[in-house]
């Protein structure tokens, strides 16, 4: 049928009107695809369980913002001791009835704060400590002093309880002289304890290496620290644990702990006929990936260099190994490793890989598509070392680290830190050296020159870098100086040759926030930064 030339006109803009109705979904299809994830907060050391430390929520903080003009400071959470646990953030957190952005904060008085994030406002502050008990004296080692009591990151699952729950590890001891190490779980809207908290931490295991008795070696809570951050892996709680300087007896403990009962799930240790391997990580949390696995650096101690015919030390013992944990059953074990043909002469000379965290990398692809699974870490050897997951490598004594990779001679220094990744890139700082970012190849193989360094190099001990941002364009890289006063640097994470801030720009030392703490690691949240310090913490934002 012939239509008169209004309706065809009519037809005509219609058909116009559709295109560009699906044109217009098209359009926020995209932008909604391409847009940052929701914020979930800050709930765990370094962001996430692979321990990336990106954020890539934080849209607010960008280039073209993050200088000394419209960036700095803009209040101090005062703490009643130093914090070395990095802080952590809850958004939208109904406490007494208002709601709040809430960060949390530990101090080694063993005080656990919660703030406003925003105004600096205090929400509720606990104390973590028994009836009559006071913090831990340093034992003689001045790596934590002058008093030891929350030293680790603390880790949260909003999810847990009523209103969710923070799991942490404070150290006491009483006026009888008794030292303790207890695991908190408490309600995040009050400070209250959860779960019948808290509870002591004790352990045994078989071996007859340090502090056994009757074919067990026995946990002690006086010869050791909890320096690596919580981990929170299918709804259970894992500590892990470092000695006071080199003070022996002690040996290398990971127990695990159920997040809804406090009960303890399982004990594993990784030198139970010998002694040493501790686990530091300077701070860094241990690693998990997405099936459950558990990944960490050990520390100088011993290593069985007779091996069963599956290639695992005949004595069980892995000291200044990257260790591969497997979870299944709710039990540890060790499901695979990788130590260096000369480890034994490195742990003898404390040239170990337990200086440094372990990162899980996301997966990466070859040019030909190949997905690898892969592990890094490094320590006081300068050399950055790529496990595959799959196939960790093992122990060959005969001048041959089997090795996915091995860059030798990478840094410029050891490694007192931890790493970060984003944008297929990997993020070191080493002590007395720039920060660098590594790229991974076509072959998916880091490239043994840096993509890119910072201008500046960093004191002891070095720098745990974190990464802000939501779109490639808008990474920035975060690095707090070990140095009084303390500084904070933010760079172009593409190049780090651009600096895009520094605490010490503004006149008059209007950014400075105290003085430094080694291996604080910052935390960006909601467009803001957050830095620990030997009084507290320093929070960056855009100026009023």
């Amino acid at each position: 049928m012939k239509r008169s030339l209004p309706a065809r006109i009519g037809i005509f803009f219609l058909v116009i009107s559709i295109v560009a109705i699906c044109g217009a979904l098209v359009a926020r299809y995209e932008t909604v695809a391409n847009a940052a994830p929701a914020f979930k907060g800050v709930l765990t050391w370094h962001n996430d369980n692979l321990r990336t430390g990106r954020n890539p929520s934080e849209n607010t903080l960008t280039h073209k913002n993050v200088n000394s003009n419209s960036f700095g400071k803009l209040f101090l959470l005062s703490t009643d001791g130093l914090v070395d646990a990095q802080p952590l953030y809850v958004p939208n957190l109904n406490v007494g009835g208002s709601t709040h952005n809430a960060v949390f904060v530990v101090s080694e008085h063993d005080t656990v704060y919660a703030y406003d994030a925003d105004t600096g406002a205090a929400l509720w502050q606990v104390s973590a400590l028994g009836a009559g008990e006071s913090p831990s004296d340093n034992r003689g080692c001045g790596q934590v002093s002058p008093e030891i009591g929350i030293t680790s990151t603390p880790v949260i699952d909003p999810s847990s309880g009523p209103h969710g729950t923070m799991y942490l590890v404070a150290m006491s001891k009483d006026t009888s002289g008794n030292y303790y190490q207890r695991l908190h779980a408490l309600d995040i809207t009050t400070g209250g304890e959860q779960f019948g908290g808290p509870i002591v931490v004790a352990g045994k295991y078989p071996g007859s290496g340090d502090n056994s008795q009757n074919g067990y070696v026995i946990f002690d809570p006086k010869q050791y620290k909890e320096r690596s951050a919580l981990l929170l892996l299918n709804h259970v709680v894992y500590t892990s644990w470092a000695s006071h300087c080199d003070d022996r007896p002690y040996t290398g403990w990971i127990m695990s702990y159920d997040e809804n009962t406090l009960a303890q799930k399982s004990v594993l240790n990784v030198t139970p006929n010998g002694n040493e391997g501790a686990i530091w990580a300077a701070g860094a949390g241990l690693a998990a990936d997405t099936s459950g696995n558990i990944y960490f650096l050990d520390a100088n101690g011993t290593f069985d260099t007779t091996l069963t015919q599956s290639g695992f030390p005949v004595n069980g013992d892995y000291g200044n190994a990257i260790l591969k944990l497997s979870t299944k059953k709710g039990q540890l074990a060790v499901a695979d490793y990788f130590n260096m043909y000369n480890t034994v002469a490195e742990s003898d000379a404390d040239e170990d890989l337990g200086s440094g965290g372990a990162m899980v990398i996301p997966n990466v692809k070859d040019s030909s598509g190949t997905v690898h699974q892969l592990v890094v870490g490094a320590g006081k050897d300068s050399n950055i070392y790529l496990a595959d997951r799959t196939n960790m490598g093992k122990f060959n004594p005969n001048n041959n680290n089997q090795i996915y990779q091995e860059l030798s001679g990478g840094l410029g220094g050891g490694v007192y830190s931890a790493p970060a990744f984003a944008d297929n890139r990997i993020y070191y700082g080493a002590v007395g050296d720039n920060i660098k970012a590594f790229a991974f190849n076509s072959s998916a193989m880091l490239n043994s020159t840096p993509q890119s360094r910072t201008g500046n190099s960093f004191g002891y001990p070095g720098a745990t870098p974190s990464i802000s941002g939501s779109t490639k364009g808008n990474l920035i890289l975060w690095a707090a100086e070990n140095a009084s006063p303390a500084v904070l640097h933010a760079y172009d994470a593409n190049n780090l040759g651009d600096e895009l801030y520094n605490s010490n720009q503004a006149a008059g030392g209007r950014d400075h926030f105290g003085n430094g703490n080694k291996f604080i690691t910052p935390m960006i949240a909601n467009g803001k930064v957050y830095v620990g310090t030997q009084t507290g913490v320093g929070v960056f934002g855009l100026l009023p």
